[in-house]
């Protein structure tokens, strides 16, 4: 190892790097690669990493489609993240926004139901009327969720803020 990969190695890690080898072991979890007492230590571990040096043998077993690369310095540029994460549509919303998808599930939930209650004694259901509570409003909030997920996509990745 050159004195170069070795100050690499000693640099310190931030959170952000910290969080992507967690998500990167999720990963190796979900796949199958490994168990969830592995995963345990593994995180524990990274969340308690100082250096990258701590945190590339974390992850040197499992194969991934971006490895954990210590970031080479460059003049004037930050350093490149060392994993990438996988995050679901609504983690990447506002809160606001998980909150209202919330409350909305919640309502049309109470609504169908209260729909399915009051059918009639033969069982057969009335027209279905929790539509106009689950579709005008789902649309509406689907749009919202939609334009702000590609307003932060379309954004340079220095410019957002985490």
């Amino acid at each position: 190892m050159n004195d170069q990969q070795t100050i690499q190695l000693t640099m310190r890690a931030s959170d952000r790097d910290r969080q992507q080898v967690v998500d990167r072991l999720r990963g190796g979890l979900e796949d199958g690669r490994l168990s969830i007492d592995e995963f345990t230590e593994r995180t524990g571990l990274a969340f308690h990493a100082v250096t990258y040096g701590d945190l590339a043998p974390l992850c040197a077993d499992l194969p991934a489609s971006s490895p954990v690369v210590v970031p080479e310095p460059t003049p004037g540029a930050a350093a490149a993240p060392a994993v990438r994460s996988r995050a679901g549509y609504l983690a990447g919303l506002p809160m606001v926004l998980k909150i209202l998808w919330t409350t909305w599930l919640v309502a049309v939930s109470v609504n169908v139901v209260v729909w399915a209650l009051v059918a009639d004694p033969a069982g057969r259901l009335s027209d279905p009327w929790p539509l106009w509570v689950a579709g005008p409003y789902g649309a509406v909030l689907f749009a919202v969720s939609a334009a702000v997920t590609l307003f932060r996509r379309s954004r340079p990745a220095a410019a957002s803020v985490r």
